[in-house]
């Protein structure tokens, strides 16, 4: 709070109301305390007088914790770690299928064991009814929500990148990047092929599993926790409601069954952000400023998840 009025003054403000007094018994004194006198008006040397700090402040405080005149500590500025809160943090993005899939068919219907069974290596995913593919929108989100992440400090690996490889990789390799980056945090991003009418977006966290090469246990209790931030930022940021056809309207969902989850041995989650298939879901897939928002969403949900 700044005050202007009457009643506050600095320690300067009260040595420039002596002034005037000070300057008329500097004519009756020798010369010698009249410098004394000046000394004590204008301030002493190395500090602050008043009149030569009035009205700065550093422009990245706030004006609640501005300097006023005269005030000699320093104005606290933003650390480094505040600034990108995220800094030594390592988040895995795993942009669902990949739009080459559709021209390597053969290759992604070999089958892979994901622990609890074997599945397709990977799919093409859906579309929306007029060909926007799940594909591209993963694609498009990961790379903003890279973005995203990579402001606050993180550092983001993605499991592909549209042409790197040109097709898949397989759903084992995707959880194997996560595991070997160590990720604090992955997530497999995705929107869905339901009937019309379903609209909605939902989470999807691994359950507990132990079978051949998959062991979710020790991260079941942390993706959970993942999974329910994203759940909260997402609709908070973008305005969706969650699934009402899955989840029983929580925007959560527990599957085994996802080769992606069962071979995580970090944090990990999935996220269908909207049905492709229901016209007024797609409406929003396919606009890129809902695309920033979801990926928005997303990324509050990672940085609130790691800042725990």
């Amino acid at each position: 709070m700044s005050y202007t009025g009457p009643e506050f003054h600095s320690p300067q403000q009260r040595r420039f109301r002596r002034a005037p007094l000070a300057v008329g018994l500097a004519a009756l004194v020798p010369g010698a305390l009249l410098g004394w006198v000046v000394y004590e008006g204008v301030g002493r040397p190395g500090g602050n007088s008043g009149a030569s700090n009035a009205g700065q402040t550093d422009a990245a405080t706030p004006k609640s914790a501005a300097a006023v005149p005269g005030d000699d500590a320093k104005v606290p500025t933003a650390s480094p770690s505040a600034a990108r809160p995220l800094q030594g943090k390592v988040v895995v993005i795993d942009p669902g299928h990949n739009p080459g899939n559709f021209q390597h068919t053969s290759e992604i219907n070999q089958k892979v064991d994901i622990g609890t069974n074997w599945k397709e290596c990977d799919t093409t995913g859906t579309s929306t009814n007029a060909g926007y593919s799940e594909a591209r929108f993963a694609l498009d989100v990961a790379h903003r929500l890279r973005t995203l992440l990579e402001k606050q400090g993180a550092t983001v690996k993605l499991t592909h990148d549209g042409d790197q490889p040109a097709w898949g990789p397989c759903v084992t390799k995707r959880a194997e990047i996560g595991n070997a980056a160590h990720a604090d945090a992955a997530i497999s991003i995705h929107a869905d092929g339901a009937p019309e009418g379903d609209r909605g977006f939902h989470v999807i966290l691994p359950a507990s599993v132990h079978a051949g090469a998959a062991d979710t246990r020790p991260i079941v209790d942390s993706s959970r926790t993942l999974g329910e931030h994203v759940e909260s930022d997402f609709a908070k940021v973008t305005g969706s409601a969650p699934s009402n056809y899955v989840g029983n309207g929580t925007g959560l969902d527990v599957r085994k069954d996802l080769g992606g989850l069962n071979l995580s041995t970090v944090p990990k989650v999935f996220i269908e952000c909207g049905n492709m298939r229901d016209s007024k879901d797609a409406a929003l897939l396919t606009s890129g400023a809902w695309r920033q928002k979801a990926a928005q969403g997303i990324s509050d949900g990672i940085a609130h998840f790691l800042g725990k």
